[in-house]
């Protein structure tokens, strides 16, 4: 049996350990994540952020917007778990040069990966009452004012480093690289 729940993705077995600990709390994000879909999904996202699965602001938005949904009517701490969960999956995947989102996960993916979700964390626990659609609007207005990270890119799409410099990425082999994180209203 396929178990998913965040972010529409196969659970990993650090995921299921969390989901087993906090059974709850695993129904909860479940639930939330079915209705989060329904609006990621939708093309008006694409257009008001980018096209960018992996380090850019649709990235930042999926990172952002499901955590705060989920800190709406789930605590925090457990939340930060289950963040952690998830990209502890990313190296094994980096590991085995497994894709996610089209690409081998990376350290800088992860690093901005778990500052976007402090900031849904934020994000929803200021916004406790506010329904789906007017939470992804927040999202989104906190990506375009800075609040949020993604990964450096030139106007072509490329990934450069903090100085400007295209970085080629044939098959990744280090965890590590000249990536460069900057805040969402810079790229």
């Amino acid at each position: 049996m396929t178990y998913t729940f965040v972010w529409g993705q196969k659970l990993s077995n650090y995921e299921k350990c969390w989901a087993f600990c906090h059974p709850i709390a695993a129904l909860k994000v479940k639930h939330i994540s079915k209705n989060c879909f329904k609006i990621y999904q939708q093309s008006t996202i694409t257009i008001q952020l980018d096209k960018n699965a992996n380090g850019g602001k649709l990235d930042a938005f999926r990172h952002t917007f499901f955590m705060a949904a989920f800190a709406q009517k789930i605590k925090i701490r457990k939340l930060k778990k289950l963040g952690i969960a998830h990209e502890k999956y990313n190296y094994k995947q980096f590991l085995k040069s497994e894709f996610e989102n089209g690409e081998v996960p990376d350290s800088l993916g992860t690093i901005m990966d778990l500052k976007n979700n402090d900031l849904g964390l934020e994000i929803g626990t200021k916004y406790k009452k506010e329904n789906l659609v007017k939470l992804s609007e927040i999202v989104i207005n906190a990506i375009h004012s800075g609040e949020a990270v993604v990964i450096k890119r030139n106007k072509l799409g490329d990934y450069v480093d903090c100085n400007g410099q295209i970085i080629i990425l044939p098959k990744q082999k280090k965890w590590g690289n000249n990536k460069c994180i900057v805040k969402s209203n810079e790229n």
